[in-house]
């Protein structure tokens, strides 16, 4: 038989019975010719053709898949069974939908974020050209590595032997005016060599060519998908077409496709980065980099390729003290930074520190499974003892001990079957909430979805997880003792304390495991609080209202024109109704902003030939930043206006750095630092509280607070701070009327500027928890899911102990047993389960935790506080669960129930 065939049994049986029958009325007619009576005719056709229906299935049998259709019946056997009882049904299906989904949900993320190869054609090829640099100290980026500066990229790129194309990059805020109100969005500018080692063509137009790098050449951009969508309707005939970036006119070369990033950064623009060879120096390492390896070069090649080149570019350049190349103290410096290449695939370097987060989080949600299975194994058990003369029966008629396990195989896996289907619908619900709501720094989170390797893992889980716990009853009920069911009609299998130490088992284990995931979840709840009590060096972060605002050379060209404007800006947002106080700064606390790092010479401290003093956070601030932050004022004075525009030689420092260098905060007023050798000496003129800039887990950095205007501390150049990001104390912080205000402020003093990443401190500190918030989150739904699944385990063991145990509490209360030692009995018998589950938990979750140390701040691995609240309410929780059956136990009519026995 053909599948076909077989998809379309009952018509092809329908033909064989036709002709069959039409093969047994040619035999008749030939009968009655001979002279019979049709109905001798017909029964004596019948002698000779043979018994029909046997026939017609030996047919069947000889031309069938019989084993397909044996499995066909089972299948249909099993929906009948688990369709007349509903109830064990819906929660079986349940529980193992809450596991499968949350499972196949997480593995979704793994998937998309760890998993898939980047969006790029053969992007295993693609590589970070990073750099370690250990003795750099805080000037190596949040990314851990140290950013290449443009001698660097042009040494690199031309003398490198390992790529086929290298290129980089910076992310960078810019303002875009002429298509309706200005609005700020982020523009990726990049070097000759970028889009072409990513591979990236443009779905329209041109792409961007060595000629458009060209200082001078004609201004071109490139529009993402997103911006060409929402700004131009996706209108072809945008090409040629003019937009003007930082009052400067662009051509549109380009749109190019969908879902185009760098790396991990999503962006509207895509501009040239123009570098010029002249007036490059060593310095600067504020460039990104990527690079595509030649067909069969290994990352230990490109990294000794590089690794030739770090000596070769030091000798091939001057520093930003010497005109010429071959600055020797320049050279020692860099020496001690110890620069070493540190190449890496891409993917790994867009993952960053998330991947431990990600995998324990599988971790957890792979025991929610097990309890799952469990669960549903015990519910199983129940099912199989109601169902002993029915397996005996059929162990009578012949069934094999094979036949039978198959048989409760299939049911399970029937199961798990819908179970799997309804836990893609709950995945699939859980991931569109994530990518709409999830943090916003998980990387690769606008890929995360369902796809075919998804698909496979959930059909995977949902027949492994058949297999696991449609075993335990089909071996343990299937047995060689199934026909003592018949015999005794299915009593002596359920006699005796054998009988409930499978199921004990299962309820241990959960306990257990649930336990496992409580202390788990309870230690990232004892972080999250560790880190709400953090100092952060600044007050009430709900009442600060934050914006950031870029104003371009193009539009502002003089520098100290530039700080007048946004002074403007601060006053007149200062006279805003409800507004306190008002300052700006090069960047916030917490918001990630790129950091600017330099040594710092006190006087009267010198350092030996070749040595340098360690790198400290330098931040540009205005006068009254830090009353708007909050942040106190511990010694002496804050900026003015009249110190920055009269240019005096002046700086604030962190406390921490205070006593790191006079010994206390009173010390450092006015003494006297500077930068490098050949800087003027500045006066420290206060000492503001330590803020922790770099993240609410780490130290808050030793920090020089530089005048917002003013010359820079690594050259003699006065600049002012183009990107200001402004905080605003108010009690109207984060509402739309007054971020309404405040564009209307700005647009007042200069209407070509645009206001961009309006939040509140709150929110900037909230992100930087984002990690911890979604660590909290994940292994708080799998502690929840796996103390409901483990106290319905409790639950259920109990229950079912006092159904089999009515004839026995009858008799003892009609001897005079109280209706309290009969909940003893019961109760004690639940929380004796417990604690042996609890006691194997916290040796597990001592041993496990420790696994999570990388995520926890301010809290031990093995914390007592947790590892004693957790157990206790577990306790307390599976006594609630035990007492409900043990006072239905209590209630029982010992007249009725020995007279039903």
């Amino acid at each position: 038989m053909f599948w076909r065939d077989f998809l379309r049994r009952d018509q092809v049986d329908q033909e064989w019975r036709e002709e069959m029958e039409s093969h047994l009325q040619m035999v008749t007619d030939a009968l009655l010719e001979q002279g019979l009576t049709p109905e001798e005719a017909r029964s004596a056709a019948l002698k000779q053709v043979g018994n029909l229906t046997a026939r017609r299935e030996e047919i069947y049998r000889m031309n069938g898949f019989q084993w397909l259709d044996s499995i066909s019946g089972d299948v249909r056997y099993a929906v009948r069974g688990l369709r007349n009882h509903p109830s064990f049904t819906v929660v079986a299906v349940l529980t193992l939908a809450l596991g499968i989904g949350a499972n196949t949900a997480i593995f979704s993320v793994i998937n998309s974020v760890l998993l898939k190869p980047l969006a790029y054609p053969h992007s295993e090829a693609l590589v970070d050209l990073a750099l370690a640099a250990p003795g750099a100290g805080g000037i190596v980026s949040s990314r851990g590595s140290l950013g290449l500066s443009t001698s660097m990229y042009f040494t690199f790129a031309e003398q490198n032997r390992s790529f086929e194309a290298m290129g980089v990059w910076i992310p960078r805020p810019v303002t875009v005016t002429g298509l309706a109100e200005p609005e700020q969005v982020i523009a990726s500018l990049v070097s000759d060599g970028m889009l072409q080692a990513l591979g990236v063509e443009p779905e329209i137009g041109r792409p961007l060519g060595a000629a458009d790098q060209v200082p001078g050449s004609n201004e071109v951009a490139l529009l993402s998908h997103g911006y060409w969508q929402r700004r131009f309707g996706g209108d072809r005939s945008v090409i040629g077409r003019k937009i003007v970036v930082d009052a400067r006119p662009r051509e549109i070369a380009g749109v190019l496709p969908a879902g185009f990033r760098i790396a991990d950064t999503q962006t509207d623009l895509v501009l040239p980065l123009r570098l010029e060879r002249s007036g490059a120096t060593l310095a600067g390492f504020g460039l990104y980099s990527l690079a595509r390896l030649k067909p069969g070069v290994t990352m230990e090649q490109a990294n000794a390729d590089i690794g030739r080149l770090i000596p070769v570019w030091m000798r091939s350049w001057p520093s930003i003290d010497n005109e010429k190349p071959g600055d020797a103290l320049a050279e020692s410096v860099y020496r001690a930074w110890r620069i070493t290449p540190n190449i890496r695939p891409l993917r790994e370097s867009v993952v960053g520190n998330v991947r431990g987060v990600l995998w324990v989080v599988m971790g957890t949600l792979g025991l929610v499974m097990l309890i799952a299975c469990a669960n549903v194994a015990n519910l199983l058990l129940v099912r199989m003892e109601a169902r002993q003369q029915e397996l005996a029966v059929r162990a009578a008629l012949g069934a094999g001990w094979g036949r039978i396990v198959r048989q409760l195989l299939i049911e399970s896996l029937v199961l798990c079957g819908v179970g799997g289907a309804l836990g893609l619908g709950i995945a699939s619900m859980a991931l569109e909430l994530l990518v709409r709501h999830g943090p916003s720094n998980l990387p690769r989170l606008s890929e995360v979805g369902l796809d075919a390797r998804a698909m496979a893992f959930t059909a995977t889980v949902a027949v492994v997880s058949g297999l696991i716990f449609g075993l335990i009853p089909a071996l343990r009920y299937a047995g060689p003792r199934v026909a003592y069911g018949l015999r005794d009609g299915g009593r002596t299998m359920s006699h005796g304390r054998n009988r409930y130490r499978v199921r004990n088992t299962l309820v241990v284990v959960q306990v257990s495991l649930a336990l496992v995931l409580l202390i788990s979840s309870g230690l990232m709840i004892r972080t999250f609080q560790a880190m709400r009590r953090v100092d952060l060096g600044f007050t009430r972060p709900d009442g600060v209202q934050t914006f950031r605002v870029y104003v371009p050379r193009e539009l502002v060209p003089a520098e100290e024109e530039a700080t007048r404007l946004e002074q403007a800006i601060a006053e007149k947002v200062a006279a805003i109704p409800g507004v306190t106080s008002v300052g700006f700064a090069s960047a916030l606390p917490l918001d990630g902003a790129p950091p600017n790092w330099n040594g710092v010479l006190k006087q009267g401290q010198s350092y030996a030939q070749g040595s340098s003093p360690p790198m400290r956070l330098f931040l540009n601030v205005s006068p009254g930043f830090f009353r708007s932050l909050g942040t106190r004022l511990k010694a002496g004075r804050d900026f003015t206006w009249a110190d920055i525009y009269g240019a005096r030689q002046v700086v604030l420092v962190s406390e921490g750095l205070a006593r790191e260098m006079w010994g206390s905060v009173e010390g450092a007023i006015g003494q006297r630092v500077r930068s490098t050798d050949i800087r003027p000496w500045r006066e420290v003129i206060g000492v503001v509280e330590d803020v922790r800039h770099r993240g609410v887990q780490e130290p808050a950095p030793t920090v020089v607070y530089w005048p917002i205007f003013g010359e820079l501390a690594y050259a003699p150049i006065t600049a002012a701070t183009r990107s200001a990001s402004f905080s605003v104390r108010t009690e109207r912080a984060g509402t739309g009327a007054l971020l309404n205000d405040i564009r209307q402020v700005v647009s007042s003093v200069n209407a070509a500027l645009a206001v961009a990443n309006p939040e509140t401190m709150r929110e900037t500190v909230d992100l930087s928890m984002a990690r911890t918030s979604f660590t909290l989150v994940m292994l708080g739904i799998a502690g929840a899911m796996a103390l409901l699944l483990g106290l319905i385990g409790i639950y259920g063991v109990i229950a079912y102990a006092v159904s089999q145990r009515n004839r026995e509490i009858g008799i003892r209360l009609a001897l005079g047993a109280q209706a309290r030692d009969v909940r003893r009995m019961f109760v004690s018998q639940g929380v004796g389960l417990c604690g042996i589950g609890i006691a194997i938990g916290l040796v597990a979750a001592a041993a496990l935790t420790r696994v999570m140390k990388s995520l926890l701040f301010g809290v031990a691995p093995v914390d007592p506080v947790t590892f004693a609240a957790m157990p206790a309410a577990l306790l307390l929780a599976a006594l609630a669960a035990c007492y409900v059956p043990a006072r239905r136990a209590s209630r029982v009519d010992p007249v009725e129930c020995i007279r039903a026995e």
